[in-house]
Order: structure tokens, then C-alpha cells, then sequence
């Protein structure tokens, strides 16, 4: 089934599900409106598992067609980690690999579900204004689809990331100035192109595809509720969507007991919604001065919702420094053989943060979401690479290494 309309999270006005951005009335947010009757009498583990191998495994729960196809995202693998558990002094740790996507985080998700809605619309173009990995989400899925592709992106923004998204064909414009202004242009511009942006008038659509992590860390975990997972937070969409995620399969009954805690990272050069959870304030926008360019949104439209639910949830959202982002990174590959982007290693510093607080305990079902891969984003850690030069001479080399002959 799809969605048969999209409601304001503000006033409740109902409108027709079509590519519209905001509410006229009050400019609130738009969400899709589901049947939950419906849902609860024909979506079970049994019709979810019959399913494809993605994220269209639960079409039913998103707001556009099932669209699946051999570069559909989902189902990323689910894995232990032993000894960084033991690091943080955790009996269980799992890491839920996003960098496994077809263009290696966890985009891929939102996108798919935002360009099934733009080939339903009619929509030839597919948009977005960007920090780096939307850029790629975006530009291989209208690849895929025989749509235009054309981004704009933040003239900080790693080149490595907008070299992946390049290659695709897209446009693509480097704003001289933030996200955020990459972000204004996006919404001028849409009243006068008929385009689909995928977070801007697409937006309603777009940000249910976050709701899958979810629904996959709880099949993947025999149908049981982790009691904390770590995310990082840039506009707090992600943060809110997993939260929504976990409480609709309970709403339909498929899984029970507690939602879990949610654990939010933001790094310090770009911390609005930490400091609005610190603080307990409402979120002030900031000038983002980061290097972890996926999550330098200074001023993120779901900011106050995504310390709303924080606190529901009896989790925290949490300021990194800096200097930090990069021993996270090191620490998590040395200790799992996984190389996760800057936004890991924020997510990792939040973990041990709210594990120094006490918000997480030594007996707690921790899963950690590793939304991107370090390949896009590698500066942090360039001072380890220290490579021993040497002759092609084997006396030589077993000398270095000491060994005698």
C-alpha cells in the first residue's frame, strides 16, 4: 500500500501526497498518514520476511511504491564487536553497517524512497542540497533511473565526496557559503523548477527511509528491542526517524517491551542540538566550523524533536570535541576492522560519553550506527599513515626486523 495523504506535525492539516515541502497554513512539517488498522491486520514477521532482500522488505510501512531493484539499500549486516565492547568496558556492543549501502551510508536509504515517490509523480529531475553523501545517494539513484540528477553542495564539503557523486553525471553546484545556504537556495528555487528534492519537497517521503534502520536492527536481532542505540545527529531526522521506527513495530505488534534508549553525537564545531539538550533550551542556530562536514547542519529542522525524543527515550545527544572525531575513528577500525566516517567517530565519542555519564551501563544491548565509510572522509586519520621505506633486499629487511640469518 502507499500513503493517501501527508499531515502537518504542527496543525494537523491534511493535504494530498504529492511533492509539496511544508504547510501552507504554519509551516510546520509534513509526515505521511498510514492505516494502522490495516497495517496491524496484514503486516506480520512472516509477510516482512517474505520479502526482498532491501529495505522494500517493509514497503507496506513506506510511503511509496515498492520499488525494489538490484541496487536497493537495506539489509545491511548487523555484526558484533567484541573487543571495542571490552574497550568500553560493555558486555555487547554491534555495530549496524550503513557504509554497506550501494554508495556507502546510510543516504541510500532516504533517497530510494524519495525517488520511488518522484517516478510516481512524474518527476524527471532529482535534486538535493547536500553535506557530501546525499550528493552520491542522490546522483547514482537518478543514474539508475534515467532521471537528471543536480545537487548543491557546500564549497567545504569533502572533494572526495563529490568526486564519488560526479562520476554518476549529475550537476553539481559548490555554493560559497554553508548547508544551510545551500539549503535556502534548494527552497527558493523549488517554486520555480519542477524538480524533485529530495529534502526539500520531497521531504515527507525522503526521511521515512531513516525508519528502516530500525525495522532492520530489530529483525536482525530475532525481533527484540536493543536497549540503546547510537546515532549521529545532524538535522535530527535520522535521530527522530529510528525512534519512530521502533515505536511502530511495537504500535503493530511485532516487537514488546521498552523503546530504546537513544544516544545522539553532534561535534563541537557544529553543536546546536547538544547544546540545546545540555542546556534545555529550545535549539539556537549556529555557524557551523566542523570537520565533519555530514553533520555541519547549523541550523537542522528537526533539531528540537530529536532532543524531544532524547529525553523520552531516558538517552542524551552529546558535543564531541574535535580533536576527538579522529581517535574515535582509529579506535573503532583498530578494534573492528571497520573504517566509518567522521560522523562514526562522533557517534563512538557520544557512546563513551554517555557511558562516562552513566546513561549507558555495562549490561546494556548497545547498537551503534555506522552511517558512512572513512573512505570519503580520510583526513582525520592521514598522520597514521607512516610507512617504513626499503630496498628490495630480504638480508636488509630481516636485519630491520631484527631476526638473525
Amino acid at each position: 500500500m502507499t500513503v493517501e495523504s501527508i499531515r502537518c506535525r504542527i496543525c494537523e492539516t491534511q493535504y494530498e501526497p504529492v511533492a509539496v515541502g511544508i504547510c501552507a497554513r504554519c509551516f510546520g512539517p509534513l509526515e505521511p498518514v498510514y492505516d494502522w488498522d490495516v497495517l496491524r491486520s496484514t503486516v506480520t514477521r512472516e509477510s516482512i520476511a517474505a520479502g526482498p532482500r532491501s529495505l522494500w522488505r517493509y514497503a507496506a510501512l513506506l510511503p511509496a511504491v515498492n520499488h525494489d531493484d538490484p541496487l536497493s539499500p537495506g539489509f545491511t549486516p548487523l555484526v558484533g564487536a567484541p573487543r571495542l565492547a571490552r574497550e568500553l568496558g560493555l558486555r555487547s556492543l554491534q555495530l549496524k553497517l550503513d557504509l554497506a549501502n550501494p554508495t556507502h551510508s546510510f543516504k541510500d536509504r532516504v533517497v530510494a524512497v524519495a525517488a520511488a515517490k518522484a517516478v510516481e509523480l512524474g518527476l524527471a529531475t532529482l535534486a538535493c542540497s547536500s553535506t557530501g553523501n546525499l550528493a552520491s545517494a542522490v546522483a547514482a539513484r537518478a543514474a539508475a533511473e534515467g532521471l537528471d540528477a543536480v545537487i548543491f553542495s557546500a564549497i567545504t564539503v569533502e572533494r572526495e565526496k563529490l568526486a564519488a557523486a560526479a562520476v554518476y553525471g549529475p550537476r553539481i553546484y559548490t555554493v560559497r557559503g554553508s548547508y544551510d545556504d545551500c539549503s535556502r537556495l534548494a527552497s527558493e528555487l523549488d517554486g520555480e523548477v519542477d524538480w524533485g528534492f529530495v529534502n526539500n519537497n520531497l521531504r515527507a517521503y525522503y526521511a521515512e527511509g531513516s525508519k528502516t534502520l530500525a525495522f532492520e536492527v530489530a529483525e536482525q536481532l530475532g525481533w527484540q528491542v536493543p536497549d540503546v542505540v547510537v546515532a549521529p545527529v545532524a538535522s535530527g531526522s535520522l535521530f527522530t526517524k529510528v525512534w519512530a521506527g521502533f515505536d511502530q513495530l511495537r504500535t503493530l505488534g511485532l516487537t514488546g517491551g521498552e523503546l530504546p534508549r537513544l544516544i545522539g553525537g553532534q561535534a563541537a564545531g557544529c553543536a546546536p542540538v547538544a547544546a540545546a539538550f545540555a542546556d534545555g533550551v529550545q535549539v539556537t542556530p549556529v555557524r557551523p566550523a566542523t570537520i565533519v562536514q555530514s553533520l555541519a547542519i547549523g541550523n537542522p529542522a528537526d533539531g528540537d524533536l530529536a532532543v524531544t525524543r532524547a529525553r523520552l527515550s531516558g538517552g542524551g545527544i552529546y558535543s564531541v570535541p574535535e580533536v576527538e572525531v579522529g581517535e574515535n575513528m582509529e579506535l573503532l577500525a583498530s578494534t573492528t576492522g571497520v573504517f566509518g566516517e567522521t560522523a562514526a567517530g562522533v557517534a563512538l565519542g557520544a557512546l563513551r560519553t554517555a557511558i562516562e555519564a552513566g546513561t549507558v551501563g555495562r549490561d546494556d544491548r548497545v547498537v551503534l550506527l555506522v552511517t558512512g565509510t572513512g573512505l570519503k572522509t580520510p583526513h582525520p586519520v592521514d598522520h597514521l599513515y607512516r610507512p617504513v621505506e626499503i630496498d628490495p633486499d630480504v638480508d636488509a629487511l630481516l636485519a630491520e626486523l631484527g631476526v638473525q640469518v
